[in-house]
């Protein structure tokens, strides 16, 4: 009787096993037509003269409009955009907007094809972990490589873009050089992820692959409020914090500011040189914000709060801002 039912049960599960092979298989058909790759020029002049170097990533269409989302990182320093789609034709695009706090660009394309096929986008709020996902992307230059993995965490890092904490997915699926800026996808074939950077002793996949939560991206790219989308910031741990010797527990360090934004205008400033502190890349010798509207920003939930109150202001209202600034506790002001 046990040999019967150790035969059944091993049927069965050869039947799910390709169920879930033809499944994925059908799937990843229905979703690679979406995924692009992203090749990259950067020009540099050297003793007078101009030299190039190129770069590859992935990313995903959006949008029948050309609009394409990708890792910031691909981008950042490109001079000339060059899109790819499955069919192999290329197209030139443009980067209309990017963080590189959360590590998310969004492109569009300047002369756009018909028959585009954006992606359903999704939610990562509703992602869980265990979760079956697929990667698709060009890793190491081998384009529309399908890796297949699960959800093994879901997490927040300590950058601050459109206030909030940045959030990340980490999975076991195959990461390599070139997925960057691809797309992650649910079983539903859902965009719940933009693929951003791995951990790594060797340079390869070790088994710890991240992705910026589609959730994330969304705020940080689509959701514009003229105060939160003017600046990137590193909120500050209890040790970092201790470096800088700020006068409370904890606050954010700004990393960039956008121009003409109202953080540009109530006088805010960026980090100017880069270095490593406990393992992270900051840019340093910008301000530290210690309070907004008297709100502290001593502790990751104080930004939720400080982001009701200033969401709640009208036109016009005064906006106050408490920094230190080389050594010096600053309160700057501005009407909203």
């Amino acid at each position: 009787m046990n040999k019967i039912k150790s035969i059944v049960y091993l049927v069965i599960l050869v039947i799910t096993t390709n169920l879930n092979a033809q499944d994925l298989s059908a799937l990843f058909k229905e979703l690679d037509p979406s995924v692009v790759t992203i090749e990259v020029i950067e020009y540099k002049v050297k003793d007078d003269k101009i030299t190039s170097s190129g770069g590859l990533g992935s990313g995903v269409i959006i949008d029948k409009e050309g609009f394409i989302l990708t890792a910031a990182h691909v981008v950042e320093s490109a001079n000339k955009v060059s899109v790819k789609l499955q069919n192999g034709v290329e197209f030139t695009a443009d980067v209309l907007s990017s963080s590189t706090a959360a590590d998310v660009a969004l492109l569009k394309i300047r002369t756009v094809p018909i028959n585009l096929k954006p992606v359903k986008v999704g939610s990562s709020n509703t992602s869980e972990v265990g979760e079956q996902i697929l990667v698709i992307g060009a890793p190491l230059g081998l384009e529309h490589s399908l890796s297949v993995g699960h959800i093994s965490r879901k997490m927040k890092k300590n950058i601050i873009s459109n206030g909030e904490m940045a959030g990340f997915i980490q999975t076991d699926a195959s990461i390599n050089h070139g997925n960057s800026g691809g797309p992650m996808f649910n079983t539903k074939g859902e965009l719940i992820g933009i693929v951003s950077f791995i951990l790594s002793n060797s340079g390869g996949f070790e088994g710890l692959g991240f992705a910026v939560d589609i959730d994330t991206a969304k705020k940080v790219l689509f959701d514009v409020n003229s105060f939160w989308t003017g600046f990137e910031g590193v909120f500050l741990s209890e040790g970092l914090a201790g470096v800088f010797n700020t006068p409370q527990k904890s606050g954010v360090l700004i990393q960039r500011i956008t121009p003409n934004s109202f953080a540009n205008k109530i006088g805010l400033k960026p980090g100017v040189i880069q270095a490593e502190i406990l393992g992270q890349k900051l840019w340093l010798g910008g301000d530290i914000i210690l309070s907004i509207q008297g709100l502290s920003c001593n502790a990751p939930h104080d930004l939720g709060n400080i982001k009701k109150q200033i969401e709640s202001l009208k036109v016009g209202d005064k906006v106050l801002i408490e920094v230190l600034r080389k050594g010096k506790v600053l309160t700057l002001e501005s009407n909203f």
